[in-house]
């Protein structure tokens, strides 16, 4: 079975994600950031595959991807340092990353490759819903790697059914139509979203991302979903320490108040 089915089979709720930038800070430090996050307690771990133009990502996200191009990071050397990872990590590993670096390696090639390293599925939120449909999805079915759709407060109650219905894994719920970065709250708006897709009894279980950053906005993603995911915060954190295992003993204290 999948590690991202697998893992939401045996845990329903509190479900913490953390994603961080391959090739940020340094070049060579993939790998042991994944087994730090995995040894305190994070449940799975997005790896981001540094992109010119990240259109979903808010300043602090697009600042690490381009230090981590400057550094040399591709999709292949990220391939290459986790080569091994599966003899130390068992949480389910996603790779997020734009359509163009993955359309230039080569769509079935990548997902040969995520087989071969352990990664479970891939976020590509630039990707059109039909070309996953006609396209994307019957490769990476053939491979068993999920295909993670996100969805935010303005996408129609008819077009959330249709992703339930013809995706696997997870739903990411953006917590707004906004880029990335952290929030202090979340707002009336946000709470309203968040009821109506609870109201919506979908069949995949959902996971809330983009602004969660301490007590009060990790509650209300835990109270509404299976869990929440982190990126701004931790990916600020690690910039300023320079390291995994401080920076995420600062999330977790940040995340107590």
């Amino acid at each position: 079975m999948n590690r991202i089915n697998k893992l939401f089979q045996s845990k329903s709720e509190n479900i913490l994600s953390i994603y961080f930038c391959a090739g940020h800070p340094t070049l060579d430090g993939t790998a042991e950031t994944i087994k730090t996050l995995e040894s305190k307690g994070v449940d799975m771990i997005e790896v981001g595959i540094p992109f010119s133009d990240p259109m979903a990502d808010g300043p602090v996200i697009q600042d690490a991807a381009t230090k981590a191009l400057r550094n040399g990071m591709s999709l292949r050397i990220l391939f290459k340092q986790l080569e091994g990872i599966r003899n130390n990590v068992n949480i389910p590993l996603i790779l997020m990353g734009y359509l163009n670096p993955i359309m230039q390696y080569g769509f079935e090639d990548f997902c040969k490759r995520c087989v071969e390293v352990g990664v479970d599925g891939v976020i590509i939120p630039d990707l059109p819903f039909k070309d996953y449909l006609d396209e994307y999805k019957p490769v990476a079915d053939k491979y068993d790697i999920r295909i993670i759709m996100l969805i935010t407060p303005e996408t129609s109650d008819e077009r959330i059914r249709f992703i339930d219905e013809h995706t696997d894994g997870f739903i990411y719920m953006v917590s707004s139509a906004a880029t990335t970065g952290a929030q202090k709250e979340f707002d009336n708006a946000k709470q309203a979203y968040f009821a109506r897709i609870n109201g919506m009894n979908l069949r995949n279980p959902r996971m809330i991302g983009f602004g969660i950053s301490n007590k009060q906005t990790l509650e209300a993603a835990q109270s509404n979903a299976a869990g929440a995911i982190i990126g701004s915060k931790f990916v600020t954190l690690i910039d300023q320490t320079g390291n995994a295992g401080k920076a995420m003993d600062l999330l977790l204290e940040a995340l107590q108040k």
